[in-house]
């Protein structure tokens, strides 16, 4: 039994229920591990404790409108049943520990999958000086169009994390009434919603060590940028940038055609779309997440109050893309990814009516 398998068989004996068939049962639960105290120890649980679960998948490289490409990387199944597609946080991949848990999940179930590689995140740069950010959708778009334009019958769910979260709520937001009849539902985990807060309160505290994580690969990225096109970037204010918010004031924003990073966080941020959203979509945060004031997730819950198409679970304690459960240390149970795949599943089997 692989261990994605065995996850979900603890998750079962954890919860009292099978988890892999929850569409007939009721929800799963969420009780934070109490052998992992702190919201930052369970947001690095993953990166460094996680083992990751070994997924075959194969590599394509897709070529983009724009004259770029997008690798993706896919699980294949056969014929008619469900695709999920996971996009992965800041300079993530498919390897990261979150996606590995999902690529897992999706096996087990006999789904499809399929990670989409933000461009530069496929272990090589892309080949335009525009890369990605937490409100470009347009690649989301291109590649959800691809797949039902070559499977028009496949029912396709989404799960976005963290950045990749934020990407796909705006894109959710944006289609609106006319998003494709083939998005049975998606789930978000650990949304940052509002950036410009966001960016503001990583700035403080212990959270700075993700800040200055993010930023020693993001400048280097950005300096081979100003080296492959001279006189775009400015390479002193790229190594000088100490904060997210300079980052992305010096690249973000003047190479996506946005003022600044205030107006590059005005325009991205999801929490301006959640009442626009029509697929049935699951909000999974955590209130100690140390990406985020819980002001953030206030407001939030306030808007998702009014769309139908929402449900919400701020739970108290998750860390960022943690959320931990299990009662012992060695049997961990990693509940967002258990509770996403029994949204998508309910999605998938049950279609509810859209608002």
């Amino acid at each position: 039994m692989a261990v994605g398998e065995r996850e979900y068989v603890r998750a079962r004996n954890l919860y009292g229920r099978n988890v892999a068939l929850s569409r007939v049962s009721a929800p799963l639960r969420y009780r934070a591990a109490w052998w992992i105290p702190g919201a930052h120890l369970r947001t690095l649980w993953g990166k460094m404790i996680r083992l990751r679960q070994h997924v075959d998948t194969r590599r394509e490289r897709w070529e983009t409108p724009d004259g770029d490409f997008l690798n993706i990387d896919r699980l294949d199944a056969p014929t008619g049943q469900p695709r999920l597609v996971i996009l992965h946080g800041l300079e993530g991949s498919s390897n990261s520990h979150y996606a590995r848990g999902l690529l897992a999940a999706a096996r087990s179930r006999g789904w499809a999958a399929d990670v989409p590689l933000f461009r530069s995140c496929g272990g090589e740069p892309n080949r335009l000086l525009r890369s990605y950010h937490s409100g470009e959708t347009g690649d989301l778009d291109f590649v959800l169009r691809e797949l039902i334009a070559a499977q028009p019958n496949q029912p396709i769910v989404l799960t976005g994390v963290s950045l990749g979260g934020n990407v796909l709520l705006k894109w959710l937001g944006e289609q609106g009434e006319c998003t494709p009849l083939q998005i049975a539902g998606a789930v978000a985990v650990s949304v940052p919603f509002d950036l410009a807060r966001g960016s503001m309160h990583l700035q403080r505290g212990f959270s700075r060590l993700y800040q200055s994580y993010f930023l020693r690969s993001l400048r280097k990225k950005a300096l081979g940028k100003a080296a492959r096109f001279p006189g775009r970037l400015d390479p002193v204010a790229v190594a000088r940038s100490s904060t997210l918010w300079d980052f992305d004031d010096a690249v973000t924003a003047p190479i996506h055609g946005f003022r600044d990073a205030r107006d590059y966080y005005e325009q991205s941020s999801s929490i301006r779309w959640l009442d626009h959203i029509r697929v049935p979509t699951l909000l999974l945060n955590a209130v100690d997440d140390p990406f985020l004031p819980p002001s953030v997730l206030d407001e939030a819950r306030t808007i998702a109050r009014t769309n139908s198409a929402l449900q919400i679970e701020f739970v108290d304690k998750g860390g960022h893309v943690g959320f931990i459960s299990g009662v012992a240390p060695w049997r961990p149970v990693y509940y967002a990814e258990a509770r996403a795949m029994e949204f998508l599943d309910a999605a998938v089997h049950r279609p509810a009516a859209r608002p």
